[in-house]
């Protein structure tokens, strides 16, 4: 975990948050992380941890309740069907800290966010 604890990097980030949640946030990025495509930078904008490459991917951050997930508005509509046991908004989705997280879900909206970054 040494080299995840850079100030300013998503393993910072992850390592600042309470012991249940930074287990939930590492499985997230390794899933995020395994869809991006080649050449997408990791950091940190508007305080979350984000992919970029050109522009913002896919953001992710640990709220109070639950873990955020932000893939932008054409994801969430793209995905509404399987959405509907999570709460949603603009560009946003929660993920209950209450209740296992939906993995492969997430690894398909992250694929989906990457692949709508080459066009």
């Amino acid at each position: 975990m040494d080299s995840l604890k850079n100030a300013g990097s998503i393993g910072g980030y992850i390592e600042t948050r309470e012991e249940g949640v930074r287990a939930r946030l590492l499985e997230i990025y390794a899933r995020i992380k395994a869809e991006m495509p080649d050449g997408a930078a990791e950091k940190i904008s508007w305080g979350m941890p984000t992919f970029w490459k050109g522009r913002n991917i896919i953001h992710f951050a640990a709220q109070k309740t639950h873990i955020g997930l932000y893939p932008g508005l054409e994801a969430v509509a793209f995905f509404a069907d399987k959405l509907t046991e999570y709460k949603t908004s603009k560009g946003a989705v929660q993920f209950p800290n209450n209740k296992p997280l939906p993995i492969e879900l997430i690894a398909e909206i992250a694929a989906f966010c990457a692949k709508g970054n080459a066009k």
